[in-house]
């Protein structure tokens, strides 16, 4: 549940501090690199500076994009070094705000799980599920992870399936099942020394790992970058070579619509569009230590930006404003 860091030999001290500069430079997108440079430090080890990060965020005067997740790393963080009461009070205040993001329902009940509060940790995954859930034969792919969540405690405590546990089989695409995953005999083979189970236990948590991480950073399946008029300009202006991507604005229009209707017509679900802006892309080049003239950081900011919550559905509802920011219905602008 904590947001994406890079491979484990890097210096998480120096990558934090590098994030943390990063964040001074770009304020619009500090909430984003303060969060991953806070992950960058539980992972150093030094959990109190990763708290004042926190801090330093729930703190500011700016707008914050997602406060009750925030709040929820932070409790979870306590609780690793010591400080469970305060980390308790953080998550029972979590859950009576009622959060409509998932992520702070997943992470609160993780928190519980780890430390063996299995019946609360079931409780709050419930919670969520039941606040969230209104449809329970369509939930989001971000919800995906409050259902599998219950099932693999509920499946420890040694519950009979219910309906969610159901929908949750249902949405698990791994070939190695949930029932499998969430086995409490797993538990046993960590502790084997036989080489042949703890690689079967590796394939198995990594089969989970990566259905956390599609649901969590894949809200849409696709998700296409949509660059408006004065801030394609920029980008050209200031990086010249991407050009070859961006022959024109009226043709990086055409080309989005086209393409997102190519993606409807061979079935891809739940597509979107994301408004990128330069500063918002220099920043995202510098937190993975590219240039901004890198042709396949697109797509990838692209798909930051959508996990980030900022992609809006295509096609857009009749009457609803085109996607291209005209005055325009879409019907009749893109969508004729």
């Amino acid at each position: 549940m904590r947001p994406d860091t890079p491979a484990e030999n890097v210096d998480h001290t120096a990558e934090a501090a590098r994030l943390e500069r990063t964040a001074g430079l770009y304020p619009e997108d500090a909430e984003a690199l303060l969060l991953r440079a806070a992950a960058h430090l539980e992972l150093s080890g030094d959990r109190p500076a990763a708290t004042a990060l926190y801090d330093r965020l729930l703190s500011s005067a700016e707008r914050l994009d997602n406060p009750p997740l925030i709040r929820a790393l932070k409790a979870s963080n306590l609780w690793e070094y010591g400080h469970e009461a305060e980390a308790r009070a953080i998550i029972e205040g979590i859950r009576t705000s009622a959060p409509r993001d998932p992520a702070p329902w997943v992470i609160v009940a993780e928190a519980l799980e780890s430390h063996d509060e299995l019946e609360a940790a079931a409780e709050t995954f419930t919670e969520g599920a039941r606040l969230l859930l209104r449809d329970e034969t369509a939930p989001p792919p971000a919800t995906h992870p409050l259902l599998y969540g219950r099932h693999r405690v509920r499946r420890m405590q040694g519950l009979p399936h219910d309906g969610w546990d159901t929908l949750a089989d249902t949405l698990h695409a791994s070939p190695i099942s949930l029932d499998e995953l969430h086995d409490p005999k797993r538990v046993w083979s960590l502790g084997s020394e036989n080489p042949a189970e703890l690689a079967a236990e590796i394939s198995r948590l990594r089969a989970e790992l990566g259905a956390y991480r599609e649901a969590l950073s894949r809200p849409f399946p696709v998700a296409l970058l949509h660059w408006p008029a004065p801030e394609l300009t920029e980008l050209l202006s200031a990086y010249p070579a991407l050009s070859s991507e961006y022959p024109s604005h009226e043709e990086h229009l055409t080309t989005i619509e086209s393409s997102l209707r190519e993606l409807a017509s061979s079935g891809t679900p739940n597509l979107g569009i994301v408004t990128g802006t330069v500063p918002s892309y220099e920043a995202f080049a510098a937190s993975e230590g590219s240039s901004p003239e890198d042709p396949t950081l697109l797509p990838q900011y692209a798909t930051t930006l959508a996990a980030r919550g900022r992609a809006v559905a295509w096609p857009p509802q009749r009457g609803v404003g085109c996607w291209c920011g005209s005055a325009v219905e879409y019907h009749g602008c893109h969508g004729a």
